[in-house]
């Protein structure tokens, strides 16, 4: 529905700014054109220069000089009241501005995938800790399409996922690039393999799956599409820790980042299987909700991360 009140009025361009506005009133405190300039941090040609300009500016005579100093004339002075008016405004706009500055960078919530925010994200936030000891930071883990999710719905300031590309509605940049990896308990068959898993071998095995909306489930969906498409999954679970402990057990073969398993590796609790023929390398991104470019502590994490700078 329209509005009566009238459309708001430009200011005029004879308004001076609040630089100039400040040295006015430093000449009315110091009567000294000259102690003015050194309070404003300037030269006194400068702040000669400045008044001069404000006067043109302005229309009208605001100092008498001489050699003992300089003095408003009536029309400075009450310029000079106006002035004090605006310049208070501004500094109570300021401290405002400031406040909500500081509320903003009291608190960051973070969204991340699973994998990042078990093997990414606390050495960031550690790192971001050490700058911002006062920033309460809050995590929300789950599925890259949760994450999406959480951003667009305002719920997040910063999301971090796995997958194919940004999801629909953020922006984001690459952060890092992972590799996912086949898997299997030291006593099933595939540990003693000397050649490396066709595409259509993998494809065509009930595997131990993370949950759709995954990133994992997603490269894995679009790299194995081309070869038959996934087998009905032997389980499907909700976090990496599941799958792995599934795995272990001899239940059967998974596909897990490899970020996640370094640990079960080394110690051969899993047996990494090679694949021939299928790209299984993936890109972990850091996103925000398109337009709006991370600020505050955001920002900062942004930073720390490998590829956010």
């Amino acid at each position: 529905m329209p509005s009566d009140a009238p459309a708001p009025v430009p200011l005029s361009h004879r308004v001076p700014d609040l630089g100039a506005l400040e040295l006015l009133l430093a000449v009315a405190r110091h009567g000294s054109l000259g102690r003015a300039a050194r309070d404003v941090g300037i030269s006194q040609p400068a702040a000669s220069s400045r008044i001069r300009s404000m006067e043109r500016q302005l229309g009208v005579a605001l100092l008498d000089r001489s050699p003992r100093g300089s003095r408003l004339t009536d029309a400075g002075a009450l310029v000079t009241d106006w002035a004090r008016r605006i310049v208070e405004a501004a500094e109570a706009f300021d401290v405002g501005a400031q406040a909500l500055r500081d509320r903003r960078d009291s608190r960051l919530r973070v969204a991340a995938s699973m994998t990042i925010a078990e093997y990414l994200l606390p050495g960031w936030l550690i790192a971001l800790r050490t700058g911002r000891p006062d920033t309460a930071v809050s995590l929300l883990a789950g599925n890259s399409t949760a994450v999406a999710q959480r951003l667009r719905a305002g719920e997040a300031d910063l999301g971090f996922v796995e997958g194919l590309s940004v999801p629909e509605g953020l922006d984001g940049t690459v952060i890092a690039h992972d590799r996912l990896v086949v898997v299997v308990a030291p006593s099933h068959a595939w540990a003693a393999r000397r050649s490396p898993l066709t595409p259509q071998e993998l494809a065509g095995t009930p595997l131990i799956l993370r949950e759709r909306g995954s990133g994992t489930r997603q490269v894995l969906d679009a790299a194995l599409a081309v070869h038959g498409g996934l087998a009905q999954p032997l389980l499907e679970l909700s976090s990496t820790t599941a799958v792995k402990g599934a795995a272990e057990s001899g239940a059967g073969p998974c596909v897990l980042s490899e970020l996640a398993l370094g640990e079960e590796l080394s110690s051969r609790r899993l047996v990494k299987i090679p694949v021939a023929g299928v790209r299984l390398r993936r890109q972990l991104r850091a996103v925000w909700p398109s337009g709006h470019r991370p600020t505050g502590p955001a920002r900062d994490l942004l930073s720390l991360t490998a590829g956010g700078g």
